[in-house]
């Protein structure tokens, strides 16, 4: 068999098993993150990366993902079927090792996968050790192979079932309710969100994703089909759709530097953002890494060179720095990685030095090609990096403000402030109150030890339509700013946030339960993931729930915070109720919004995240920007309340 034979050869000696797996159900988050709604999630993308792994070799074009109607989920694709036959080392069929043996796969074999997707390899055996059932079917030798598992452990050797002439492996697995007690209910916009992120990120494959749990008005299950023939160019027309372009078609390449297959695509738009969002091996590095170093220096120092040797910037009186040449710039960055090697609080910062030499070549060219070709949008670039210089030295400006002491204040803090005695910023919470009123209330029903309030009047500024020294200017984001005790701004980054200070560890927005109080948390929401994303990312950012009705009837009080558990409370109570509903935060007494929004042993606190950057990206400049049908579609779609959980 010659060399190049052996190394296409994906058989059972192909599975390295490498550690076992006997605490994974232990030890969960160790694993996957956590055992909520991220991790339950996390289960499907670990069976996908598989599927992945064989379309990213070339043997799979075809991915199906579905979820049962008891919560279950279905995966299947076309590919070679994991091996079936005697593993010489375990002394069972390759597919057992496979799904009992925590680290096993394929993807360890550099002769079988030369990338692979997914940051750890825990695999589909962790999948398997956190079901409470799994059936893994396969599709290969002209055979049809079965075997299924609790727990993690099989029930019976892998067997032959009949014949087929297709190939691939199909895994159905049920979530166990003892290890996921907070739900086991997938969420079907989390899963399409990463499926469409996925076919964009190899493109060509195409998923299909069904929900077996809802049917359309046609009567047929919920289905979407995702397939990109351009891939990240798609994908950038896709997160950009709501944005006004600066230019007239995006910039992109895909290729090969220093063995490490690179794929940039980005354009610039009327906006004053930066969305930078990069990956490696499908998986969104949201700590940036190597691979966003090497862009930044690629476009810095080749858009610098073309702006010096152009001329325009010659009247210019201070320096421009590589801030000004992201501005409202929308860029992806995908590299694929042998041996990732990650670094970070949250693991998803690349730390392989080797990559930022080979993206940044890649972006040299790319880019100064494109500025060659397309020289009025060459000059429109330059034009946009001259205007951002001169944004930025009014930001730094402002910023020095914001960091200044208030003379009107106490010790530098706002005077609408009310503080809390607490020292310790791990026991310390801030309420961001809608208006004096109910900041009023707020603060006669707090705990002063560990809860301040800082009143928030109106609505705040939408910073996506703001340039950055408009924000830094703004009266309320000010004092948000030096409440929190933060400090913004370094060499680098404009904008970064320095959390050593940060003088509470919860920020909780409260606002009313209405359409105004959405839109109020929505730009909140929309300032700290633009402006201090770093606190979403650190787990500080809730938002508070009050209740929508309280239900009386004779002595009895209960609150209700939906509909539907108004209508139960009532019917509890054998009818003859009151009811009232509460339009503000101000129509509640401080004894009551204490005992239903603030009382940590009774309130319901929403944690905001970012499990989806580059769809939180998207819906922001949507809901905030200038694009108007969009927007109304989304509401609508998303009525009554268009409530982003980023």
């Amino acid at each position: 068999m010659s060399e190049e034979a052996k190394k296409n050869q994906y058989s059972a000696d192909s599975i390295q098993a490498l550690e076992g797996m006997e605490h994974v159900r232990m030890r969960p988050s160790m694993y996957i993150g956590d055992v909520g709604v991220r991790g339950l999630h996390h289960l499907v993308y670990e069976v996908v990366d598989n599927s992945i792994d064989e379309a990213m070799g070339g043997h799979c074009d075809t991915i199906d993902v579905i979820i049962n109607e008891d919560n279950s989920i279905t995966t299947k694709d076309n590919g070679r079927g994991i091996p079936v036959g005697l593993h010489k080392k375990e002394g069972v069929s390759a597919l057992e090792v496979v799904m009992t043996k925590i680290g096993a796969g394929g993807k360890f074999d550099k002769d079988s996968y030369k990338v692979s997707g997914g940051l750890h390899g825990v695999g589909v055996s962790c999948v398997n050790a956190l079901s409470s059932h799994l059936k893994a079917t396969v599709h290969r030798e002209g055979k049809i192979w079965e075997q299924e598992y609790e727990r993690g452990k099989s029930l019976y050797p892998v067997k032959s079932t009949g014949e087929s002439k297709e190939t691939g492996t199909v895994v159905t697995f049920m979530p166990d309710e003892t290890i996921f007690t907070q739900t086991i209910e997938y969420s079907y916009e989390t899963l399409s969100n990463r499926m469409r992120e996925l076919s964009y990120l190899n493109k060509g494959i195409t998923i299909t994703l069904t929900d077996k749990r809802n049917k359309d008005e046609k009567g047929e299950y919920i289905t979407e089909t995702f397939h990109s023939k351009e891939g990240l160019k798609e994908f950038i027309k896709f997160l950009d759709g709501t944005r006004e372009p600066l230019i007239q078609s995006v910039i992109s390449m895909e290729g090969e530097k220093n063995g490490i297959p690179v794929e940039v695509a980005m354009i610039y738009n009327n906006g004053y953002t930066e969305n930078l969002h990069s990956y490696v091996n499908n998986i969104n590095t949201h700590e940036g890494g190597t691979h966003l170093s090497g862009f930044r220096r690629g476009l810095t120092s080749t858009l610098k060179k073309y702006a010096d040797g152009s001329g325009m910037l010659d009247k210019l009186k201070f320096e421009i720095s590589g801030d000004d040449f992201r501005e409202g710039l929308t860029a992806i960055v995908s590299v694929k990685v042998a041996e990732p090697q990650f670094e970070g609080q949250t693991k998803t910062k690349l730390g392989n030095r080797e990559v930022t030499s080979a993206v940044s070549q890649a972006v040299s060219e790319m880019l100064a090609n494109y500025l060659e070709e397309h020289p009025e949008d060459a000059k429109q670039i330059v034009e946009k990096v001259k205007l951002a210089a001169q944004a930025r030295h009014a930001a730094a400006k402002a910023r020095e403000m914001v960091q200044r002491k208030n003379p009107m204040s106490v010790g530098g803090l706002p005077g609408k402030l009310s503080d809390c005695s607490e020292q310790d910023p791990t026991k310390c919470e801030v309420f961001l109150v809608e208006g004096d009123s109910a900041g009023g209330t707020a603060k006669q029903g707090r705990d002063r030890n560990f809860q301040a309030i800082l009143p928030l009047r109106g609505k705040i500024l939408n910073v996506e339509k703001a340039m950055q020294h408009k924000v830094f200017e703004n009266e309320e984001i000010k004092n948000i700013y030096t409440a929190l005790g933060v400090t913004i701004g370094t060499e680098e980054d404009s904008k970064a946030l320095n959390l050593e200070k940060l003088r509470y560890h919860k920020v909780v927005i409260m606002c009313d339960a209405d359409v105004d109080g959405s839109h109020i948390e929505t730009l909140i929401l929309t300032f700290f993931f633009r402006y201090m994303r770093e606190l979403i990312e650190g787990g500080h950012v809730y938002i508070a729930t009050p209740p929508l009705y309280l239900v009386k009837k004779g002595t009895k009080r209960r609150y209700a915070w939906d509909d539907k558990e108004r209508d139960e409370i009532v019917e509890s109570m054998n009818g003859g109720a009151g009811i009232q509903r509460y339009k503000g935060l101000g129509e509640m007494n401080a004894e009551q919004l204490w005992d239903t929004t603030m009382n940590p042993e009774f309130r319901t606190l929403r944690q905001v995240s970012i499990d989806n950057a580059t769809e939180s990206d998207r819906i922001f400049s949507m809901l905030m920007g200038d694009e108007v049908p969009p927007r109304r579609e989304f509401i609508e779609k998303n009525a009554v309340y268009a409530n982003i959980d980023a």
